[in-house]
């Protein structure tokens, strides 16, 4: 019995929409147009107003700032950002992130890790019953 032999298709590239529409067309709305289409918790941060931090942080975007760093986690992605490259700190450092089509509407936190992967070493002498009765040279 022969086994079928599927040929795996590349996958096509298209472009990227969000609810039917496509980035150039989000960039093209207004704020106050794209509200329905965001999800809950975005429309209601964008509802309740930005803080200064975040105007300040829309400012350096709109100005083409070559070099821009911020601390706002908090801050929802939006259409004009994206394209971008901004340096967001993880508590430690900055984590330079450069914002996909698929990040709209996301937190900027999501994109820089507070946490790192532990890599415990190997157990030492005496850790493990097993040891406990290697003779040392």
């Amino acid at each position: 019995m022969a086994k079928k032999i599927q040929k795996k298709l590349p996958r096509r590239k298209e472009e990227f929409t969000y609810h039917g529409y496509k980035i150039d067309e989000l960039r093209a709305m207004s704020l106050q147009d794209m509200i329905p289409v965001m999800p809950a918790r975005a429309r209601r941060k964008v509802l309740r107003g930005w803080t200064l931090g975040e105007e300040k942080l829309l400012s350096d975007i709109k100005k083409q700032e070559s070099r821009i760093r911020t601390h706002q986690r908090d801050m929802i992605i939006l259409p004009e950002m994206i394209g971008k490259e901004l340096e967001i700190h993880n508590g430690k450092d900055f984590v330079k992130v450069e914002l996909q089509p698929e990040s709209v509407f996301h937190y900027l936190g999501e994109f820089a890790l507070t946490r790192r992967k532990v890599a415990h070493g190997s157990a030492g002498i005496g850790a493990t019953r097993s040891s406990k009765f290697v003779p040392l040279k």
